[in-house]
C-alpha cells in the first residue's frame, strides 16, 4: 500500500460558490431564527413545486425578495426574484434550479458579523 499525500485534485476557488454575507453586530441576536425561517421556507418552496402550485411559489419568492436584503443577505432576495419570475411564467426546469440553488446556499453560507 502506498500513501501519495497530496493526490487528490485541487478544485480551484472560482469553481465553488463563495457564500459569504457581512450582517452586522446589532442583527446577530435575529439570525438562527431567521435562517430557521429559511430552512422551513425551502422545505415549504419544494413542497409547493411537487404541487405545481406556482401561486404559492411566487408569494414566497416575493416574500424572499423582501426579506434577504433586510437582512445583507442579497443572494435570498435574487433568489427570490428569479422564484417568483418562474413562478408566474410557470417555469419548472428554472424553479427547480433556483430552489436546489436555494438548498446549496442555505448549507454553505458562512456568516460574519461586524
Amino acid at each position: 500500500m502506498t500513501g501519495r499525500a497530496g493526490s487528490a485534485p485541487i478544485i480551484p476557488a472560482m469553481d465553488v460558490p463563495s457564500y459569504k454575507v457581512t450582517v452586522a453586530r446589532d442583527l446577530e441576536d435575529l439570525i438562527p431564527v431567521f435562517m430557521n425561517n429559511r430552512k422551513k421556507e425551502l422545505d415549504t418552496l419544494r413542497v409547493a413545486l411537487a404541487a405545481a402550485d406556482f401561486e404559492q411559489l411566487r408569494q414566497l419568492g416575493h416574500r424572499m425578495k423582501g426579506v434577504g436584503n433586510s437582512y445583507g443577505f442579497a443572494h435570498v432576495s435574487t433568489l427570490g426574484k428569479h422564484i417568483e419570475d418562474g413562478a408566474r411564467s410557470g417555469d419548472r426546469g428554472s424553479l427547480e434550479a433556483r430552489i436546489r440553488e436555494y438548498a446549496d446556499y442555505l448549507a454553505k453560507v458562512e456568516i460574519v458579523y461586524e
